[in-house]
């Protein structure tokens, strides 16, 4: 039996919420899914992931889940075919210039990692009724967002990790504060965000926001010295 008890379910649990719908755009294998403790609860769940290898292991882990709908489709900006790039659990589309492999590990898009996946905008299968939204698509999130119908209470999205920025931030930033979200925690990839209407901010999630700052600032820093560091020393040898 396998116990996830994810982060997000078990704060979320603390604050009482209750999901009818789910969705995760980018779920990679099924036990790494952020929304795990909510689909083997039964909670109406839709799923987005285009890599072939990942969709049949979530066929079979999930056999029996009759509360699951599956899209095997990437999302994006537009309807149609899209190139994606796979580097272990980073598959992103191939003709962005900034995602986690390409910026944290000096990634260079290798042809033999290329497959094509129909490629389709969120609208098209957001049904604007979700209320629990988890998007890790590796620099591509601002895309789902852009094209949502729903306003989910919680919206989960990879902003951040190592020196990574997501490329989009400034954008996602402007649509939370448009829409009326406020930051409620982050980890150390991601940054999830709910509508305070739905969800009560106290005191401790505040510190615990600074202090999270604070700490991955200064993580941000040392990795950019080492790597400047290290290309130096490279250059000079």
């Amino acid at each position: 039996m396998i116990h996830t008890e994810k982060q997000i379910f078990k704060k979320l649990q603390k604050k009482k919420f209750i999901a009818a719908h789910v969705a995760e755009v980018g779920v990679y294998h099924p036990e790494t899914s952020n929304i795990y403790d909510y689909i083997k609860r039964g909670i109406k769940s839709t799923l987005v992931e285009p890599d072939p290898h990942s969709i049949k292991l979530i066929g079979e882990h999930f056999p029996n889940q009759h509360n699951i709908t599956l899209y095997p489709v990437a999302l994006y900006d537009f309807n149609g075919k899209v190139t994606l790039s796979q580097r272990a659990a980073s598959t992103f589309v191939s003709t962005l210039t900034t995602s986690p492999a390409l910026v944290n590990d000096d990634y260079q898009v290798n042809k033999d990692d290329l497959f094509e996946v129909e490629a389709m905008t969120f609208d098209k299968i957001d049904g604007g009724d979700i209320d629990l939204l988890s998007i890790d698509i590796e620099g591509s999130e601002w895309f789902v967002i852009k094209h949502m119908k729903s306003r989910p209470t919680v919206i989960s999205l990879e902003t951040h990790g190592g020196i990574y920025l997501n490329p989009h931030l400034d954008q996602i930033l402007d649509w939370m504060k448009k829409n009326g979200y406020v930051i409620w925690y982050k980890d150390n990839s991601d940054t999830v965000f709910i509508d305070p209407n739905e969800i009560r901010l106290d005191w401790t999630d505040q510190v615990r926001l600074l202090w999270t700052n604070f700490r991955l600032s200064l993580r941000r820093t040392r990795k950019r010295l080492k790597r400047s560091l290290k290309r130096k020393i490279i250059k000079s040898a």
